[in-house]
Parts: C-alpha cells; sequence; structure tokens
C-alpha cells in the first residue's frame, strides 16, 4: 500500500490488476494441482513418521497409529473449514499473516509471515529431496548425484513458474490424478486382499527403548502431523484464482481436505491390518504398494510417480510464497520490488528468491532429507495456530450468526496446533530444530526494519501531506555532444523542446579536433550555444561533472540530457561505447540535477 493511501482508495487498482483475462489463472482443479501437492504427496512420508515413532515402543505399539492418524484427520477437517474462513475473510489472499495483521497486531503478523517464508522454502527442499532420494532408490546410479538432481529439477520448476501460475498448474494435472489415483487403488486393492501380495524390503531388528505412553503419543501426532504441511497454501495464493476467487479456492481447500484424508485414512488402516514396520530398503508407502500391486511393473511406476509427484510438490510454494511476498511488500516489509508483476501474474521476483534460498538450503546440507526434517512443519504449525487464534478473535469482534460455534472451531484447532508444534520443536530442537528459532526472529528483524525505513523514507518525502505550491525558476538544458551528426541533432531538438535555455557541450583534448568542431557547427548554426572543454587528461566525465556543477550553483534548474545510440539488436549493443551510461551515473552520484538518456535508435 502506498503511503497515504487507505486500503479502500488502493481497492480498484488491485482489482484492475485481477482481472487480466481467466486463462492466466486457475480453475478449482488447476488449483487443486498447483497448489496442494505439498499436501497430497505428505501421505508418502506422514504415516511413516508415525511409525517411525511408535515402533520405538515395540510392534505392538503400531496399533496406535489407526487412533492417532484418525485425530491428525480430525485436525485436517478443523484446517479445512478454518481456511475456508480465512479465504472468505481474505480474499486478496495471505492466509496466517493477513489474519494476525487485521486481528493480532503488528509482530505477531511478522511472526506468521517468518514463519510461512521458512515453511515454503523448507518445503521445496524436502520435496526435492525426498523425491531425489526415491529416485535414487529406483536408480542407485544416482545416489552421487543427488545435489545435482535437486537442483536440475529446481531449475525446471523455476522457468515453468517464470512462465505463469496457470502453465505450471497444467504441467502438474495429469501426474496429480495419476498420483491420487494410484494411492487410492493401493488403499482398494489392499483392503480387498486378505493379505498383501508380497513383501519388499529388508527386515530390521528395532529395539524396545520406551514404553507406550502420553509423550510418545505426542511425538508420534507431532511427526504425523508433517502431513498436513501445506494446507494452508490455498488460501494464501487466492489471487491466482479465476472469478470468483474466494469460492474456487473454497472448493479446491475442500477438494484437499477430503483427498488428504481419505487416503491418509486408508493407508492407517492398512498399516493396523497388516502389521507394517519399518523395514531395510524400504519405505512403508512402498511396503503398502507391494501389498496391493505385488513387485512387478506396477511396483516400479508407483515408486517412480511418487519421486515425481514428490519433487513436483515443491511447486505448492512457488504458488504460495510470491503471493505472501508481494502482500509484504505492499506493506512496506519487504522490498517493493517483490510487488513487480509482468503481463503475467508472476510475481518474478518472489519465484527467483525461493528458488535461491531452496537451491542454497539443498547445497548447505546436501540433499539429505533427514537433515531437512527437524526443521519441517514447525513453521507452518506456527501459521496454523496464528491464523485460528486471530479468526476467534475476529468472531468474537464482528459477532455473526453462529459466532460461538465458528471461535469453538478455531479455537480447538488452535490448541491442538499449538501443541503438535511445542512438541515437535522440544523434541526435535538438538536435532536441528533450533535453526527455525533462529531464523525466524532474524526474519521478522528484518520485516521490521525494511518498514521502519519506508516510514523514515515517508516521512521525509512527505507522503501523505500536502506540498508547497512548486516553484518557477529559468531551466538550462546541457547536452553532451563528441561530434555534429544527426545524434546531435535529435539531442539538440528534444533539449529545446524542455528548457528554456540549451547549452552543447564539448569535450576534446586535441586542439585541431576542437577547432575543427567549431567550424563545423558554426557552417550547421543550429541556433545553440557550443562549448568546448580541454581535457589534457583525455576524460570525458570529470570535466562534464564539473562543468554542470559551475552551472548549477547559480541557482538555476539543471537537466543533463545526453544522446545514446541504441542498435535494434541487443547483440550489437557491445560495440557501442558506454560513455553516455558512465556520465549519467556519475552525475546522478555527486550532483543534484536532473539527468536523462535519450536513446537514438538505429535501424541495424
Amino acid at each position: 500500500m502506498a503511503f497515504g493511501l487507505s486500503r479502500r482508495e488502493l481497492q480498484p487498482k488491485v482489482r484492475l490488476l485481477h482481472g487480466e483475462g481467466g486463462r492466466h489463472h486457475l480453475t478449482s482443479l488447476e488449483g487443486l494441482a498447483a497448489l496442494s501437492l505439498d499436501a497430497l504427496s505428505s501421505v508418502a512420508y506422514g504415516p511413516e513418521a508415525i511409525v517411525v515413532v511408535l515402533i520405538a515402543a515395540g510392534t505392538g505399539a503400531l496399533n496406535a497409529a489407526l487412533p492417532i492418524t484418525v485425530a491428525i484427520t480430525v485436525l485436517l477437517a478443523v484446517l479445512v473449514v478454518s481456511y475456508s474462513q480465512v479465504i472468505a475473510v481474505h480474499p486478496d489472499g495471505g492466509g496466517a499473516y493477513a489474519v494476525a495483521k487485521k486481528d493480532l497486531g503488528g509482530w505477531t503478523s511478522l511472526l506468521a509471515a517468518a514463519s510461512l517464508v521458512v515453511d515454503y522454502v523448507l518445503t521445496v527442499a524436502v520435496s526435492l529431496a525426498a523425491g531425489a532420494a526415491s529416485l535414487a532408490s529406483a536408480f542407485p546410479g544416482l545416489r552421487g548425484y543427488l545435489v545435482e538432481v535437486c537442483l536440475g529439477i529446481l531449475a525446471l520448476l523455476t522457468l515453468v513458474n517464470l512462465r505463469g501460475i496457470a502453465e505450471s498448474a497444467r504441467v502438474m494435472m495429469l501426474p496429480t490424478v495419476l498420483f491420487v489415483v494410484t494411492i487410492l487403488g493401493i488403499v482398494v486393492l489392499g483392503l480387498a486382499r486378505a493379505h498383501p501380495v508380497t513383501v519388499v524390503g529388508t527386515a530390521d531388528t528395532v529395539p524396545v527403548t520406551e514404553s507406550l505412553g502420553l509423550l510418545l503419543v505426542l511425538k508420534a501426532f507431532a511427526a504425523g502431523c508433517s502431513a498436513l504441511t501445506g494446507v494452508e497454501a490455498i488460501a494464501n495464493g487466492v489471487p491466482a484464482f479465476r472469478e470468483p476467487r474466494a469460492k474456487r479456492a473454497q472448493r479446491t481447500e475442500m477438494m484437499l481436505g477430503a483427498l488428504l484424508g481419505l487416503m491418509l485414512l486408508g493407508l492407517s488402516v492398512l498399516i493396523r491390518r497388516d502389521h507394517v514396520a519399518p523395514r531395510g530398503g524400504v519405505t512403508v508407502l512402498a511396503q503398502l504398494t507391494a501389498g496391493a500391486y505385488g513387485d512387478g511393473w506396477a511396483y516400479y511406476a508407483t515408486n517412480v510417480l511418487v519421486a515425481l509427484i514428490l519433487a513436483l510438490a515443491a511447486n505448492t510454494s512457488f504458488g504460495g510464497l510470491p503471493v505472501l511476498m508481494s502482500l509484504l511488500a505492499r506493506d512496506h516489509r519487504l522490498p517493493h520490488l517483490f510487488g513487480l508483476r509482468k503481463e503475467r501474474p508472476v510475481y518474478r521476483w518472489g519465484v527467483l528468491a525461493l528458488a535461491l534460498l531452496s537451491a542454497v538450503l539443498i547445497a548447505a546440507v546436501d540433499a539429505d532429507t533427514q537433515r531437512l526434517i527437524p526443521l519441517f512443519a514447525i513453521g507452518v504449525f506456527i501459521g496454523f495456530t496464528i491464523s485460528q487464534v486471530g479468526l476467534v478473535r475476529h468472531w468474537r469482534q464482528e459477532r455473526p450468526v453462529g459466532w460461538r460455534r465458528r471461535a469453538l472451531i478455531n479455537g480447538t484447532g488452535a490448541i491442538m496446533t499449538a501443541v503438535a508444534a511445542l512438541v515437535f520443536l522440544v523434541s526435535k530442537f538438538l536435532e536441528g530444530a533450533w535453526v527455525v528459532v533462529v531464523a525466524v526472529p532474524l526474519m521478522m528483524l528484518l520485516f521490521a526494519r525494511i518498514e521502519r525505513y519506508y516510514r523514515a523514507v515517508g516521512i521525509e518525502l512527505g507522503l501523505g501531506r500536502i506540498p508547497a505550491r512548486p516553484a518557477r525558476s529559468s531551466s538550462l538544458v546541457i547536452v553532451p555532444i563528441g561530434e555534429v551528426s544527426k545524434l546531435a541533432e535529435h539531442a539538440l531538438s528534444a533539449a529545446l523542446a524542455l528548457g528554456d535555455e540549451v547549452v552543447a557541450v564539448a569535450v576534446h583534448s586535441d586542439p585541431g579536433t576542437a577547432a575543427a568542431l567549431v567550424r563545423r557547427w558554426n557552417q550547421w548554426n543550429p541556433g545553440v550555444r557550443l562549448e568546448v572543454i580541454d581535457s589534457p587528461q583525455r576524460s570525458l566525465v570529470e570535466p562534464i561533472v564539473r562543468y554542470v556543477r559551475n552551472a548549477a550553483q547559480g541557482g538555476r534548474q539543471i537537466a543533463v540530457l545526453i544522446p545514446e545510440v541504441e542498435p535494434r539488436h541487443r547483440r550489437y549493443q557491445i560495440l557501442q561505447n558506454q560513455r553516455g551510461i558512465l556520465l549519467a551515473t556519475v552525475l546522478r552520484a555527486r550532483t543534484d540535477v536532473v539527468v536523462c538518456i535519450l536513446p537514438h535508435r538505429l535501424s541495424l
């Protein structure tokens, strides 16, 4: 939002920007593919995370996986309803950040924004690392090139998203449908069979180190809640949908909740019935796949598809984070360039920033999923809690019909997500979660410092206040020239239209060349005074800067018009000298005059 303008005053402009034609925005199904793959693909590691925690209490403790999954599914339903409400209340997107900014105050909104940024970056890193690891399981030759595989896929996703989120959604549609059908096929076929078709992997002996108590159940619940990451992305990316945006986004959120809940419950029932425990060399999902499809071509095809989906799940962040960063830029908490868009609705700087941060993180941990998991989910559960606490306050203030029921739903969800975040943070603190504890406050401080800078700039520029009347003064336009030519004629014609007085300035080190220029000038007689500056050191910039400074001492308004040759084709740009650009840079740095570059476009 610009200083001095209210959100209501800016709203028509925002709507005009959002109305650039439906073909560059998402339908509900495209939104499911573009913004929900992170959540849908979490069935590949969410149920396994529960099993890995419970096995510490022995194989008998695995029976608790189903009740824990039921609790997670209940939380999923609460979150889906909650974020549908967020979409209705904040149709401009932003999710937890928008809720916190409106209902919980400045610092809470900074916490929400920092947590979401961390989560989105980690979503890309975890998804790509897990996808690369799955590919390496099928093709062992890739094990030594996990970082390269991740960075290659990241580069491809970045290019696709720079073309527009609608284009990226169309790319994701077929893999998303195949993945959902495949997982539901595992559930249906697995339940239809009396026992697994085959068993894969090697048996692992896991020593019993804990008893099945409340703390272990809470750990398993928190670990399994990693399956809920990505549920908030739709609420953050509402502006990417076609009109009516809010209804389409809500429909997509409901579709996501139904599909994810069905897959989680179905896989958990199979885990309990078949007593699926961790085995060496395979994932829990791979075991369930072999139990349903056998170990033939369908088994390998499913594992490759899962790897592909895990890689493409990173696209959720590309749909959500650039929109969030644009909102932060609008609120002066990030540089304003993050709010700029191309003709297509693409926040290119947000896309590039996400790609760069994710690439650095992947390289730093050598694409090791296990080193990323402890950092995962904490940020998003902070966002979950903030958004629901904010909605409770919203309902209490607005008091619409049925507000008590809505507040009860959001309050229950806030307690559940807060418990999950706390347990995950405490249990994983020494395993790497401390990084999030450090990164989030630092990011909040960065946002606050940027906002403080923009506020100080607004005060100094007097934005929002009526300034004094402009003062009239005589003007002088200075035109640096090299010789008499069509370029000089083009520049002087423009200068005569701009100022009261025009003077041409030439710098020469050779007296003979200077005298020849004066003779040609007098023959031409353009009606403009020419001043030749002698420069024995063959310097062009310093003599003109000195001349401009002396001219500005009289209190006149000075403008320097620098003609610059611009070839038709960029490949010829390097053949032109860059003295004009250098002169303009130095003048802007050392003087307060108006500096303009006038292009003279060639036909070559």
